[in-house]
């Protein structure tokens, strides 16, 4: 199955979403939902097209995976992960983190992919749970 990396960034006012290697599949919103949604129908809208004009890669099963840029995860998940438990999380100091929210400092690789793996490690640790 083919995996098609799907971008999202966050904008002043907006998302705005584009397909990583297939040209004109492009989409926005006000909200990341309503960009996910947005890029879910410039793909059935490529896929109408006459057969000879549609990228190879969504004539084969694909799922799409979507990828944050840094500033933009960290700005929409902050209304769920305060910047306190993310710090806790990934041991980068708050205030650093502010200025990645905000734009101010883009995080070096190895940050991003400290962030990265602390909220992998939370997912997987989530996943085990069962409640009663």
């Amino acid at each position: 199955m083919n995996t098609l990396r799907i971008i999202i960034e966050k904008s002043a006012d907006s998302y705005g979403a584009y397909a990583e290697s297939i040209d004109g599949i492009y989409g926005a919103g006000d909200t990341l939902q309503e960009a996910k949604k947005s890029i879910d129908d410039a793909i059935l809208t490529v896929k109408t097209f006459e057969k000879h004009e549609i990228p190879k890669a969504l004539l084969e099963e694909h799922e799409l995976k979507f990828v944050f840029n840094t500033q933009s995860f960290l700005e929409y998940y902050e209304k769920i992960l305060s910047r306190a438990s993310l710090s806790r999380l990934t041991g980068i100091n708050e205030k650093q983190l502010g200025h990645y929210i905000q734009g101010l400092h883009k995080p070096r690789k190895d940050k991003v992919e400290k962030i990265e793996r602390a909220l992998h490690d939370l997912g997987q640790e989530l996943l085990s749970v069962e409640l009663s």
